[in-house]
């Protein structure tokens, strides 16, 4: 009891000695309305904020389109379909691996859009439309080591666009479709290659099963330890993470 006693003082005494302090705060107070523009000036400005409120909104989605992501979570989520066991890893390890990943893999381009285009503009060394211009030509030459001939072609016509005879040439708008096609390729050849050896242990399991007369035995559940044990055993999680991080290494 006395102990109790001696802990209620304490607390007791911080709480007193809290209170006084929040008392004195301030809070700012954030009042969002509409007012008329009277000068030019102040419609382009109220126009400013409203595209970058878009661009936040849309950021998750603009993270998908221009970096490695699309191809990481489609390969990840390939292997564990491969691997046959249901939702094992959660969607939320998949998707938290791949947004890692994708972090990693391009932190050099990040780091360029940072040196060349952030960090000027901040300084007032450089406009708006000068950083936006330098940090959009890393993401494009990233794009453009992943892209194929073939989907760059295909989006170019499609644009009714004339040929283009260098990179620069190449529209954003072209670009980007092309790069997302181009990931999805690739994502769905390397998860083939992927499933292969699992498709040989299920074939295998199958066979065997229905020579020993077990048919009604279901042979995704026989199959599973055998699965699991060869992914363990080859190390399978490091060998995919390392093929596709240096997939984009080039």
């Amino acid at each position: 009891m006395n102990i109790m006693k001696k802990w209620g003082y304490i607390l007791g005494g911080l709480f007193i000695s809290i209170v006084p302090s929040y008392a004195a705060m301030t809070l700012p107070n954030i009042n969002i309305g509409l007012t008329n523009a009277n000068t030019p000036q102040d419609f382009t400005n109220g126009l400013q904020i409203l595209i970058w409120l878009t661009i936040l909104t849309l950021a998750p989605s603009i993270l998908i389109m221009t970096t490695c992501f699309v191809r990481l979570v489609v390969v990840l989520a390939l292997t564990r379909q491969a691997l046959g066991a249901g939702t094992l890893p959660p969607n939320q390890v998949i998707t938290s691996l791949a947004l890692i990943l994708t972090f990693f893999i391009m932190a050099p381009t990040f780091n360029e859009i940072n040196e060349k285009a952030l960090q000027p503009y901040m300084q007032n060394q450089i406009t708006q439309q000068a950083a936006l211009d330098r940090g959009i030509k890393p993401i494009r030459d990233f794009m453009f080591k992943q892209t194929h001939e073939k989907e760059l072609a295909l989006f170019v016509r499609m644009a009714k666009i004339e040929k283009p005879k260098t990179k620069d040439d190449v529209p954003t708008f072209v670009l980007l479709p092309s790069f997302i096609m181009s990931e999805l390729k690739t994502a769905f050849t390397i998860g083939f290659v992927v499933y292969l050896p699992f498709l040989v242990i299920d074939i295998v399991v199958s066979s065997v099963l229905v020579s020993m007369g077990m048919m009604f035995l279901p042979p995704s559940m026989v199959a599973l330890p055998f699965k699991l044990i060869m992914f363990v055993m080859v190390d399978g999680w490091y060998l995919i993470v390392r093929s596709l991080v240096e997939s984009f290494v080039r």
